[in-house]
C-alpha cells in the first residue's frame, strides 16, 4: 500500500451477495482510487475505515473494460438504409450520410454511448473514433471532455481514412484525409492527452481504420509513431470474407501477411474482431502477442461470422470484449455484449467448454490485458477500484441461485451501482450529473434532424 493509499479514506464495501474474487466473501476495501484489501467471510478489515457500504444486495465484478466501440453511430441506430446489410453495403450506405455529423452532435453522441456504458457496468470505454469531416477536426479533444466530465476510464484511438474509393478504398474522398494531416494530429493528441502512467484516466492509441480505408504508409509511420511515444495499435482485421477478398486483390495478400508486412505483428496491437483467421495465422499472432477484441453483437447483427475466441488464447493472444458501434450493434451495452458472448461461444465450441466466468473474464481481465493494462480487470490489493455493483431484484432473476451465474444466464443489463477510480458514477441505477432525458430528447432531435428520412 502506497502512501496516500494509506491516508486515504477508506470504504468497505462489506458482505457481497457475491463478488468475482477469490477470498473476499466480507467485501474488499477501497482506499482512495484502488483496492488495498479483500476480507474473507466473517473477518473484519485489518485497519479501521471510515465509511462502510452495505452489499448485501448485490453482486460485484471489476467494472467491464470495453475495447472497441464508434460512439458517433449512436446518431445512426437502426438506420432504414442500413438494416438488414452485410459489412461492406452497411457501410457505403452510411459514408453517405456520416459526413453531416456536426460537433454538437458528436459531443451528445460520445455523452449518450458513455452514459450506455457506464449503465451496462462499464468502467473503461474504448473508442475509435475514425471520421474527420470538415469540421470535426477536433473530434478526440470532444471525446476526452466528455469522458473527464462523466468520470469514466478512457481508451480513445485517433482512427483514421486515407485511403478514398478513388485509390481504391472503401470510403469517399470526402471522408478521408491524407497521411501527413493524420499523422500530424496524432501527434498532436498523443502529447496533449496520452497519459502512460498506472492508474490514467485516459489514454490514446493510434488506429487506422482497416486495411480497405487506409494507406500502408499510414500504417507503418502509425507504428513507428506509437514505439516513440509507448502506445498502443488498434485496427479492424479479419471482420469478414470481402476484407479477405480485398487485400489479397489489393495487396496480393491475406489480412495477417498484411499486418506483417506493415510492422504490426507486435503485443502492443490489439484488433477488432478476428473472425476469418486461419490455423497458421491464429498461431502467428498467439506467438506475436497480438490482442483480439471479439464484437458479438455486432458480428451477429451484421452475420460476419464469429470469432476463434479459444484457440487464439490458446496460442497466446489476450480476448476481449466489445460492443462495437451503435450502428452495428444499436446499443452501447456491454453487460449484454457479455451474454451474447457466451450463447454465441457456446454454439460455437460447446455448453462444457465456454462458462459465464469465461464471458466475464473476456470483458475484464482480457480486455485489460488488450489495452495493455495491469492496473484495472481484477478485484485484488493494488487495482484501482473499478467496480460493478448489480442487484438480482428484478422479475428475470426470480429462482436464480447462483448469483454470479445469473448476472449473464439470466440478463442482467443494467448496474445499480458503479465506482470507477474509488468514485461512484452511478447510485440506483442513475447516472450522476446527467440528466437523462434531457440527454435522449436532444440526442434524438440532432439524430432525426441530421439523418432522419423522408
Amino acid at each position: 500500500m502506497s502512501d496516500a493509499d494509506a491516508r486515504a479514506r477508506r470504504v468497505w464495501i462489506r458482505d457481497p451477495l457475491a463478488i468475482l474474487a477469490e477470498e473476499a466473501g466480507g467485501g474488499i476495501v477501497v482506499a482512495g482510487s484502488r483496492i488495498v484489501e479483500r476480507v474473507a467471510v466473517g473477518a473484519q478489515p485489518a485497519a479501521p475505515v471510515d465509511e462502510t457500504f452495505d452489499a448485501s444486495r448485490h453482486v460485484v465484478i471489476p467494472g467491464l473494460i470495453n475495447t472497441h466501440h464508434h460512439a458517433f453511430q449512436t446518431l445512426t441506430r437502426a438506420h432504414p438504409i442500413a438494416i438488414n446489410k452485410p459489412l461492406f453495403p452497411w457501410l457505403k450506405a452510411l459514408y453517405t450520410v456520416w459526413g453531416r455529423i456536426t460537433p454538437e452532435a458528436f459531443r451528445l453522441a460520445n455523452r449518450v454511448a458513455y452514459t450506455e456504458l457506464l449503465l451496462s457496468g462499464c468502467t473503461t470505454a474504448g473508442d475509435h473514433h475514425y471520421l474527420f469531416p470538415k469540421g470535426l477536426e477536433q473530434s478526440v479533444d470532444i471525446q476526452v471532455e466528455e469522458a473527464r466530465s462523466l468520470g469514466i476510464r478512457a481508451a480513445i484511438t485517433r482512427g483514421s481514412m486515407s485511403l478514398s474509393d478513388r485509390e481504391g478504398g472503401l470510403p469517399p474522398e470526402t471522408l478521408t484525409q491524407d497521411d501527413d494531416t493524420i499523422l500530424a494530429d496524432c501527434e498532436r493528441v498523443l502529447n496533449l492527452f496520452h497519459d502512460p502512467a498506472p492508474g490514467a484516466m485516459v489514454q490514446v492509441g493510434l488506429a487506422p481504420c482497416s486495411p480497405f480505408a487506409v494507406t500502408k504508409r499510414l500504417m507503418r509511420e502509425s507504428a513507428a509513431l506509437a514505439d516513440r511515444h509507448g502506445c498502443r495499435l488498434h485496427t479492424h482485421l479479419g471482420e469478414t470474407l470481402d476484407e479477405d477478398q480485398f487485400c489479397l486483390s489489393m495487396f496480393g495478400c491475406r489480412p495477417v501477411d498484411y499486418l506483417e508486412e506493415v510492422g504490426w505483428m507486435s503485443d502492443r496491437v490489439w484488433l477488432a474482431h478476428g473472425i476469418h483467421f486461419n490455423d497458421a495465422e491464429v498461431a502467428r499472432l498467439g506467438k506475436a502477442g497480438v490482442g483480439v477484441c471479439h464484437c458479438p453483437t455486432s458480428n451477429m447483427t451484421l452475420a460476419s461470422g464469429h470469432c476463434r475466441t479459444c484457440e487464439l488464447e490458446a496460442a497466446g493472444s489476450p480476448v476481449g470484449l466489445g460492443v462495437d458501434g451503435s450502428a452495428s450493434n444499436d446499443s452501447s451495452n456491454l453487460m449484454e455484449g457479455v451474454r451474447h458472448a457466451l450463447m454465441l461461444n457456446r454454439l460455437t465450441y460447446g455448453a462444457e467448454t465456454v462458462t459465464h466466468l469465461d464471458a466475464l473474464r473476456w470483458a475484464t481481465e482480457g480486455s485489460a490485458a488488450c489495452l495493455g493494462r495491469s492496473d484495472i480487470g481484477r478485484i485484488e490489493p493494488g487495482r484501482e477500484a473499478d467496480l460493478a455493483l448489480f442487484t438480482l431484484d428484478e422479475l428475470r432473476f426470480s429462482g436464480a441461485h447462483d448469483p454470479l451465474a445469473a448476472l449473464v444466464l439470466c440478463g442482467a443489463t443494467r448496474a445499480d451501482r458503479v465506482m470507477v477510480a474509488g468514485q461512484w458514477r452511478v447510485i440506483d441505477g442513475q447516472p450522476l450529473g446527467v440528466d437523462a432525458v434531457r440527454l435522449r430528447e436532444d440526442h434524438s432531435r440532432l439524430a432525426k434532424a441530421l439523418f432522419g428520412v423522408g
